[in-house]
């Protein structure tokens, strides 16, 4: 079990119908700060991607950034960061925002969020990493995916041990909590060598 010292948060660079989405990302700040915890994110100075840059900011805390080149203007790449990469490609921010943490949480978000969650906590189901996977369920904003996913075990396309990879809170001093602890589980793989 290795020391939580980075989260990569994945969100939206939207900001969703209601303020409840920002105050929840700045919430989410205030407990990584709390607990000494460096934030990696996608480098953006705007709407919820901005919001918990600036209220780790704000606070005292650490704050790396990864933006690939291409999206530097459109999403506006946040001057004020502890540190900000600069990326030539997607994969490749990607790739670094998972070499620089520990951990990741997806906040609401977009299609964007929702692909780096599933390729993250595919990641672990591989055995790629052994960093927990999370989400922040925010005023319901999962709880169809949540549902969805457990229509997915329940069907078995995927075993109990890889659904239980992705954990859920809606609390992020909870979920932080969670990863403190955090084991990564032996997770069997669908066929075996004899198998194939």
């Amino acid at each position: 079990m290795a020391a939580i010292r980075s989260i990569c948060v994945y969100c939206g660079s939207s900001p969703g119908r209601s303020e409840i989405y920002v105050a929840a990302a700045r919430q989410l700040a205030a407990a990584l700060v709390e607990r000494n915890v460096r934030l990696v994110y996608g480098g953006a100075g705007i709407v919820v991607m901005g919001a918990v840059a600036d209220r780790v900011l704000e606070l005292g805390g650490q704050v790396v950034g990864v933006i690939p080149q291409a999206l530097a203007t459109k999403e506006v790449a946040h001057p004020g960061l502890t540190e900000l990469h600069v990326t030539a490609s997607m994969h490749e921010r990607k790739m670094r925002m998972t070499e620089l943490a520990d951990g990741f949480i997806a906040l609401p978000g977009g299609i964007g969020t929702l692909e780096e969650l599933f390729e993250i906590w595919t990641w672990a189901q591989l055995g790629f990493h052994a960093k927990p996977c999370g989400v922040l369920n925010i005023a319901g904003y999962y709880d169809a995916l949540i549902r969805f996913l457990d229509h997915v075990a329940a069907e078995q396309f995927v075993k109990p041990q890889t659904r239980a990879l992705l954990m859920v809170d809606t609390d992020p001093a909870a979920l932080l909590e969670r990863y403190a602890g955090y084991r990564a589980p032996a997770v069997a793989h669908w066929l075996d060598r004899s198998q194939t």
